[in-house]
């Protein structure tokens, strides 16, 4: 049996509580609501280390989403935050020049 990636609240749960707080400021709160349940596929493999973005559904490198993709850029304190959303699914959460990303101490 094939073991689900985790959800990105569990692995990054500050950010994801950022996102929800900049999405709802933004007037998204459908994609606030999702974020929630979006899982960690992948980092994104570029090996910039001004870059820390994480890949939430699978898709195949340097190809389009296609139709029915748009870019919701956020408005973080420091660094960028953007989402590739595609009918209203997050596909790709894209974290640059921001303080390394903490995950949470395990007991």
């Amino acid at each position: 049996m094939e073991q689900e990636s985790p959800l990105v609240r569990e692995v990054f749960p500050e950010l994801v509580d950022e996102l929800v707080h900049l999405l709802e400021k933004e007037g998204e709160r459908e994609l606030a609501i999702c974020v929630w349940d979006v899982r960690m596929i992948g980092e994104c493999g570029c090996g910039d280390d001004f870059c820390q973005s994480i890949r939430t559904s699978d898709h195949p490198g340097g190809q389009p989403y296609g139709p029915g993709r748009r870019c919701v850029p956020l408005l973080p304190s420091s660094g960028d935050l953007i989402l590739d959303v595609v009918y209203g699914r997050i596909m790709y959460i894209e974290i640059l020049g921001r303080p390394p990303l903490r995950r949470p101490v395990q007991a």
